[in-house]
Formats: C-alpha cells, structure tokens, sequence
C-alpha cells in the first residue's frame, strides 16, 4: 500500500510539473479553450518549444460561464524586445505532416466576391490592450486589458478595416465586446456573432479574428520587435485550427492555405514582420468559414504604436494580395 501511495504521489508531482511546463507557457487563446481565467502571470509563447501532446474530450467547448477575475497588470515588469525569425514557416503543434511550399504552389483556395462585402474582423478577446506608453494611458482592467476601443484591440480592428477599404476591399468591422463581462465563453459568444453575420452577408469569404498575445514569465514581459528599417513596429502572427481534437473542422486545410499566401505575401516585402504561422489542434471558430484566420498583432509588451505600426505594414502587404483574390 505504501509503494502505491508513494508511486501515485509522484506521479501527481510529475503531472504537475507537466501542465506548468505546457499550460504555464500559453497564451490567452489557449487559457478560453482550457477554461482558464485572466492572471497576472504572462505566458512565454514564443520560447515554448517542443510538441503539445496533451489532449482532450473531442466534446469539449469552452465553458460559457465563469466569475471575472479582475488582476493587477504586471506595470513594474521588465520589457525585453524579441524579434521571433518567421517567414514561410509553421510551428505545428500537431501531428499532421505539412508541406509549406506544396501548400502555397497549389493557389490559395479562398476567392473574394466583387462588389459585396468580402472580409469580417471581428475580436473574440476585444478588451485585449497594450503597454501604456507616452499619450496612449488606460484605466487597466486586469492582465493589460481595457474596454476603452482607443486602446484596445479594436483599435487595431479599425486601422485595419481603413487600410484595406481605402485599397478596394469591402470590410465589415465588427467591434462587439465578447470578453466582458466573463472571460471565460468569449469562443461561444464571438462565433454567435460570426454566424450572425455571415447569415446576413453570406459574400463574406474571410473571417479575421485579430487578437494580441501574451508573452512572459516571472517578472519579464517580451515585446516582439520586427527589423524592418525607419518603423518601430511589433511582430504579428497567425493563429490556425485544425480538427486533431476531434472536432469536425472541414475548412482548416483551406484556411492554412490562405494563411501560407498571406504569410508568403506579407513576408516577402517585410521579411521580419512575421513570425512563424502557429498550427494547433483546435478551431477557435475557424469551422465556421473557409478563410477563417486567427491574428496576433504584437503582445502585451509592445505598446499601441508598434502595434499601428504593424498593422500598417500588414495592410500595404496583404491587401494586394487579398486584391488578386478578387472575381
């Protein structure tokens, strides 16, 4: 009985530190699929290296209801810059092969309706904020967030729908906030909007959902700092579903396929701005549409103009890419 006791408590101790070491390092994303609310503790995303191998029931969802946690932003942390090497790559954390340069010389395989609306961005984490810096102050509401829209991600949201508007493309911007009250849900709550919308406009063949991450540890908060000479602007990356949780997810294929030609568009004329796509095993509400993309603009290191700064150059890459996608 004593050896049963003993082998159970280490092997608890040895799932203890397998979840700090795997769930401790993931951003905000992760923590709506895992349940999780807000913390002050930062999550080191762009260092985790390795395979996730964890898994779970294929019925999970999110849970929907849970108690706001309201946390102290982490204001005396250091801010260390990163600048993550991206280009045409993928970090896959799932166990499908993937062939980058056979992907992107099939074509992307989203196509965009002219004349009627063609793109939505939307924010499943919409309170999600910067660090404040010179004019760009905000009453934070826990773990760099705010439900000040000049602040927040949705601020972003706008820079974006100006810039690929002004360039021909018909963008709807929806600025709902789905993280507030409760976190926890936000997945549920957002992907009723998407399918709102994309009831009233079924033209619409690409779904944003533009976020920040969370990048850090302890008592460090990274910054990531893309190299492209005369801005200071933070990195940006992809987030993609795939149905490795067992969840029907028919368009993840297709909607990697876009994210490739995008990545491949952005990353030619600005070879720093991106870091490398990220492949998980869940949707996020990509099963909803084909050309669903999750995007990380900057993290909460960077402030609100490096993240301007990168969505700028996002658009002057990406929006003639979009443009050739146009019927």
């Amino acid at each position: 009985m004593r050896k049963l006791k003993l082998f159970t408590a280490i092997t608890l101790a040895a799932l203890g530190i397998y979840l700090t070491l795997n769930y401790g390092v993931i951003g905000d994303i992760s923590r709506e699929i895992l349940g999780i609310e807000d913390s002050s503790v930062l999550y080191k995303t762009s260092v985790h290296s390795g395979k996730d191998t964890a898994t779970f029931p294929p019925d999970m969802q999110p849970p929907t209801e849970s108690e706001t946690v309201q946390t102290q932003s982490p204001a005396d942390d250091e801010i260390v810059p990163t600048t993550i090497s991206g280009g045409l790559s993928i970090k896959n954390s799932t166990s499908y092969i993937i062939d980058e340069k056979e992907m992107l010389s099939s074509g992307c395989p989203v196509k965009l309706k002219a004349g009627e609306p063609q793109i939505l961005i939307i924010h499943t984490h919409s309170s999600e904020a910067y660090s404040p810096a010179g004019l760009d102050q905000y009453d934070d509401s826990g773990g760099n967030r705010t439900q000040d829209n000049n602040y927040n991600v949705i601020r972003i949201g706008d820079e974006l729908e100006q810039l690929l508007s002004a360039q021909g493309l018909k963008v709807i911007h929806d600025r709902g906030i789905y993280d507030y009250p409760s976190y926890t849900g936000s997945y549920t709550r957002c992907g009723e909007a998407i399918e709102k919308c994309l009831v009233e406009h079924p033209s619409i063949s690409i779904v944003i959902d533009l976020h920040r991450d969370a990048l850090g540890s302890d008592d460090v908060t990274y910054k990531t700092v893309a190299t492209e000479t005369g801005v200071c602007a933070s990195q940006i990356m992809f987030v993609m579903g795939s149905d490795e949780c067992g969840l029907e997810h028919p368009n993840w294929k297709g909607n990697l396929g876009l994210a490739l030609y995008l990545q491949n568009a952005v990353a030619k004329k600005y070879p720093s701005l991106m870091r490398p796509i990220t492949l998980v095993e869940y949707r996020y509400n990509q099963h909803l549409s084909s050309g669903s993309l999750i995007l990380e603009v900057g993290s909460n290191g960077n402030t609100l103009q490096e993240a301007l700064a990168a969505i700028r150059l996002f658009a002057d890459a990406a929006g003639p890419a979009l443009l050739d996608l146009v019927e």
